[in-house]
């Protein structure tokens, strides 16, 4: 009897957290992926597709300010890119700074200078940024999180710089000037994979 209250008690908990899909397409705007609540509390999944998908948050405009986000990825070899997006004017022109959680602990050298990477689509993806300005736009994250659990990231945005500091370090693991300037507004998740995200605050710049 008391499993049983105990049981009854969890599952109340959880679902005063959870999201309902149906609450989370109201409040996102999802493009080439599905999404649905989590296996944790509060927290959001994209599933798996071809190329790349992003959920725009609705009713949400973002300029400059400061993003805050937990994102879980994974350590599976070219199988996770879990960031956010920004300056949206559509679903192929905005910002991004995303992850590869499988690099963040890699014993290769290489590998592990890609672990944060800004891109600036369509015309500054992540190959022309790699092939023609090594290691500006992409950088390793030290200490690196572990790739399999759930880290924080905070990314500073202004009209000069874009910053972005991980698990609470004060230096920044990425620091980079804006390749463009787009007017655009849109704000939300963003996957070349499938991944995992919650605690999305927004903070506009007064």
């Amino acid at each position: 009897m008391k499993n049983l209250i105990l049981v009854i008690l969890l599952l109340s908990t959880f679902n005063c957290f959870a999201q309902s899909s149906e609450e989370l397409q109201k409040k996102y705007t999802v493009f080439n992926r599905t999404i649905s609540p989590g296996p944790e509390p509060k927290s959001i999944h994209l599933n798996d597709g071809e190329g790349e998908g992003h959920a725009w948050l609705n009713n949400t405009k973002f300029t400059n300010g400061t993003i805050e986000v937990d994102i879980k990825g994974k350590d599976v070899y070219q199988k996770s890119f879990v960031g956010i997006a920004f300056h949206g004017i559509n679903d192929s022109t905005f910002e991004a700074v995303y992850f590869r959680p499988f690099n963040f602990r890699t014993t290769g050298p290489l590998r592990k200078l890609h672990a944060v990477q800004y891109i600036a689509p369509p015309k500054f993806g992540w190959e022309k940024l790699r092939n023609e300005f090594p290691l500006k736009y992409e950088q390793p994250i030290t200490p690196a999180p572990d790739p399999n659990q759930w880290f924080h990231a905070r990314i500073t945005v202004d009209g000069n710089n874009i910053k972005v500091y991980v698990n609470g370090n004060t230096t920044p693991s990425l620091v980079v000037e804006p390749l463009v300037h787009y007017d655009g507004t849109m704000i939300g998740l963003w996957t070349d994979s499938d991944g995992e995200w919650k605690n999305v605050k927004i903070t506009p710049s007064k």
